[in-house]
């Protein structure tokens, strides 16, 4: 047969050619070059009013009796940026809201969000449960256990999406990076033989997220994130994750993933090749230290630093992708906390504040080093609240003994979400801010030299009112991002054009 190619093409075919060009090339190509783009690199970023707020009442709280170290650490933390989490649909508007905290962002400076309200949230553990249910019991709480579609779970999920993308169409000139949905892609992998994780819960988070996503990369001045764990928790699980996420056909829509949010997991170094220290090889390299005796244990994401190589080997052999990534590092600034368990995740003692926010990450695949998680907010309550009530999120691995809250002399610790002052004046008394923290070091102090004077109080509830730190050094990514998508479009079907003619 003759292969049928420019001018012996009839127009029909010529047209449809042009077609399946701007669809299948140019598109994915200009879509590519729009977010191929560290959305941190040459931003400012914003800090967080109600943190700076809870930092200074702590700072108040405890000015007299805390060591001038620890008051130093703090009183330089309180301007530290930190994302700002959505876990309610009551903090998409009104006060201390997605909507005040972008209005009072009047230099335009960088925002980090965690989307975070799914129905059936946080499916394997009881700490961060949610608003929104698949279906309800008697008592108002999730029935995590019955099964259908989630209808009406999903309706609310959607409504809560589309009223935080209206927000964010009011403020276009924002740079916005959003990480989506902390802990539930993970959950489907490693927990699907719990009735809570199954079921209408399964259908709610693939559903929720892939609308989540959708809709959000809808926004010239949004970078999404999906959320995909720690190393500790998927470093077996790495190839079954890209494979999930690669069949939602979200891969295009995002700029990567967030890694170690809320945890306490150590940057480490990168080795050289992948599964370097798992049996067989167990190689003496430095980059093989391991306090948890993941590698051994034949996890060759033995620390955060590793992990994003074997998820980008992962990604690349599943889906020939590339992923760019955001680590948090809040709490990590202690290479070896001396746990009993590194798989302990509840407000763990010991930990100490991590490396601040920054570009600096000295690999090109790693956009950030970010505190997503904000420091000083509870990971989940004691049995027994502060208040002397019972908690009624109480999860059995706060009671974990490297817990802070079951030795004597602790205090209990408060409800997930709310501040924590007791955590918070261990954490800066074991900070490591600007120190590199992949060489190791000794087990740091396990608590702080103090109690705090005064019951620990929930977040600050006030309208955001102060300003970012410094001006923006670069254009809004909006107008960038869209003026570079217009002009690539045009020049890839200008080419197509001139092939096809």
């Amino acid at each position: 047969s003759t292969q049928s190619t420019g001018k012996n093409q009839n127009p029909t075919e010529k047209m449809n050619l042009f077609i399946y060009v701007i669809l299948c090339c140019c598109i994915p190509l200009c879509y590519s070059s729009v977010t191929s783009s560290n959305p941190f690199s040459g931003k400012s970023f914003f800090v967080v009013p109600t943190f700076s707020e809870s930092i200074s009442s702590t700072i108040e709280q405890n000015n007299s009796t805390a060591s001038s170290d620890v008051i130093k650490v703090l009183e330089e933390v309180r301007n530290i940026p930190t994302a700002f989490w959505i876990d309610k649909k009551s903090r998409i508007n009104g006060n201390s809201s997605v909507s005040s905290l972008l209005s009072a962002n009047t230099d335009n400076s960088l925002v980090v969000f965690i989307v975070y309200d799914l129905p059936n949230r946080d499916c394997s553990a009881k700490a961060s449960n949610g608003e929104i249910c698949c279906y309800k019991k008697n008592d108002s709480t999730c029935d995590y256990t019955q099964t259908g579609d989630c209808a009406d779970g999903i309706t609310q999920y959607k409504e809560y999406i589309d009223a935080i993308v209206a927000v964010f169409t009011t403020h276009s000139s924002v740079p916005i990076v959003v990480v989506i949905e902390p802990d539930s892609l993970p959950n489907l992998i490693t927990n699907q033989n719990l009735p809570t994780c199954g079921n209408a819960t399964n259908t709610a988070y693939l559903t929720g997220i892939t609308y989540a996503v959708n809709q959000l990369s809808s926004l010239s001045n949004v970078a999404i994130y999906i959320d995909a764990a720690h190393g500790g928790w998927l470093g077996w699980g790495a190839v079954q994750y890209a494979e999930l996420i690669n069949k939602l056909d979200i891969l295009t829509k995002i700029r990567g993933f967030s890694t170690n949010v809320s945890n306490y997991r150590r940057l480490g170094q990168t080795c050289p090749t992948v599964g370097q220290c798992t049996p067989p090889t167990s190689s003496n390299h430095s980059c093989c230290y391991d306090p948890c005796g993941l590698a051994s244990s034949y996890n060759p994401a033995h620390d955060e630093l590793n992990y994003i190589q074997v998820l980008t080997q992962k990604f690349q052999s599943v889906a020939n992708y590339t992923p760019h990534f955001i680590i948090d590092t809040a709490r990590n600034g202690v290479n070896d906390m001396g746990v009993v368990s590194c798989s302990n995740w509840c407000n763990i003692r010991g930990a100490g504040l991590g490396l601040r926010p920054t570009t600096k990450t000295d690999n090109s695949l790693i956009d950030a080093y970010y505190w997503l998680k904000t420091p000083g907010e509870s990971d989940g309550c004691t049995k027994e609240l502060p208040t002397g009530q019972i908690c009624p999120r109480f999860d059995d691995a706060c009671l974990s003994i490297d817990s802070i809250g079951n030795k004597t002399g602790e205090p209990k610790a408060p409800e997930a979400g709310q501040w924590f002052e007791y955590q918070i004046l261990m954490l800066a008394t074991n900070a490591h801010l600007d120190a590199p923290t992949s060489t190791p070091t000794s087990t740091p102090t396990s608590t702080p030299t103090l109690t705090p004077t005064s019951t620990p109080t929930s977040t600050p509830t006030s309208t955001p009112t102060s300003p970012p730190t410094s001006h923006p050094t670069s254009p809004p990514s909006g107008v960038r991002r869209s003026v570079v998508l217009l002009e690539c479009l045009m020049l890839c079907s200008v080419l197509a054009l001139i092939l096809f003619s």
